[in-house]
């Protein structure tokens, strides 16, 4: 019996149980699980959120409760491993815009998921390109402009849609974290350096004072001390916006002197400074690989994620901040283009979905398709890298969501 003959048999046998509570079954032309080799003709079986089966369809039956969607190719949801989406928001008007707090250079405490706005339409749109999760929150601008929140796209913060409520402490080191147009501190690089390591003196007397027997002595709370100390503890990690090679080696001048846990954004000058990089083992989460070159940037290219895979860097791919509409870039475009220049398929695959997962300490729920992760995964018509290519769906947490044309 064929497997179509034994689908219509089960439909016969098992009673359809209503449409919004179906667990849902996916049959792929082919699927790249990305933790292991493309199956062609794959069925993957989803039920209460999570993946029960990964595999060839013709290995195993499903029964009739399952509602059947069919795609041409299907990946892990893509992961955006720096975005501000949410805090940025579609419009582009004041109201929207909580990606950037400029009163203070130094503001560690300032929370992405205070701000969040999972139902503005930027969240929408992304998602309908095959973003499933994002690293979202306060963008570079500032010296410290605040923290990040790791969640889903499904348009609600609540706790199964958010895997990381505090990821990153942000930091930004060179012309993302200088005041130099308003005069005020901090002004130069050396500045910027001197006063980020003078916090985290700050932090370490803190943190010190207030673990002290005699409660009289120790000193009142103070969230910005507090934030600054999970990051010297290494509860938190610092995310440090460089890109300039001098600003790169300042930040990992930095992270061996405080024993940080820091992860590098931006990094246009990668490709200068790969061996230092290397050697202090510390990730990257690239720049956008179509963003324009030009002052701190003058040196990114197309072809530096493919140099830090030669390298064996770990990175991910970011939409990072624009500051013009529609707010955001599309990890699904900026990996295909980097696919294009030496890095080829499946370790652009990677970037935006596996290797953005580990990166951002979450590998263990998403970023590939295998049985018991949450069931995010992103439905194309074709090859998801070329250009003329839809996203037909999405799916989050076993939610079905078809955003994009049809």
């Amino acid at each position: 019996m064929n497997r179509a003959a034994r689908l219509a048999l089960l439909l016969l046998l098992t009673p359809a149980a209503a449409s919004a509570a179906m667990p849902l079954a996916i049959q792929a032309g082919i699927l790249y699980p990305v933790s292991g080799p493309p199956v062609r003709e794959a069925l993957i079986l989803i039920r209460d959120g999570r993946i029960t089966f990964v595999g060839p369809a013709a290995d195993r039956m499903f029964s009739a409760d399952h509602q059947v969607i069919t795609a041409a190719v299907v990946t892990p949801g893509l992961i955006d491993a720096r975005a501000t989406v949410g805090l940025s928001g579609l419009l582009n008007q004041p109201h929207d815009q909580d990606m950037l707090e400029r009163s203070a250079p130094v503001q560690p405490e300032l929370r992405a998921i205070d701000a969040y706005n999972g139902g503005d339409p930027l969240v929408t749109w992304v998602r309908s390109l095959g973003v499933t999760t994002v690293n979202t929150g306060h963008s570079p601008g500032m010296l410290v402009s605040g923290q990040t929140m790791v969640v889903k796209t499904s348009g609600s913060t609540r706790d199964r849609e958010v895997l990381q409520p505090a990821a990153f402490i942000t930091a930004a080191l060179g012309g993302a974290g200088l005041n130099r147009a308003e005069g005020k501190a901090p002004g130069t690089r050396a500045k910027a350096v001197a006063l980020l390591r003078a916090e985290l003196i700050k932090a370490q007397e803190y943190v010190r004072q207030r673990a002290l027997t005699d409660e009289t002595k120790r000193p009142a709370r103070d969230l910005r001390l507090e934030a600054l100390g999970r990051a010297l503890d290494g509860s938190q990690r610092l995310l440090i916006t460089a890109h300039k090679a001098p600003d790169i080696l300042a930040a990992l001048r930095l992270a061996k002197e405080f024993n940080l846990r820091i992860v590098l954004d931006g990094c246009a000058d990668a490709p200068l400074v790969l061996e230092e990089i290397r050697a202090a083992g510390f990730p990257v989460i690239l720049h956008p690989t179509m963003a324009r070159a030009g002052e701190e940037t003058e040196n990114l290219a197309m072809d530096t994620p493919a140099k830090l895979a030669a390298a064996g860097i770990p990175f991910a791919f970011q939409s990072g901040y624009e500051s013009y509409v529609p707010k955001t870039r599309v990890v699904l475009f900026e990996a295909a283009v980097a696919a294009g220049r030496g890095l080829g398929f499946e370790r652009a695959l990677a970037g935006a979905t596996l290797e953005a997962a580990k990166i951002l300490g979450v590998a263990d729920r998403i970023g590939s398709v295998e049985v018991g992760k949450d069931a995010d995964l992103a439905l194309f018509d074709g090859d998801p890298f070329e250009y003329t290519t839809r996203v037909t769906a999405t799916v989050i947490n076993g939610e079905l969501f078809r955003d994009g044309p049809r």
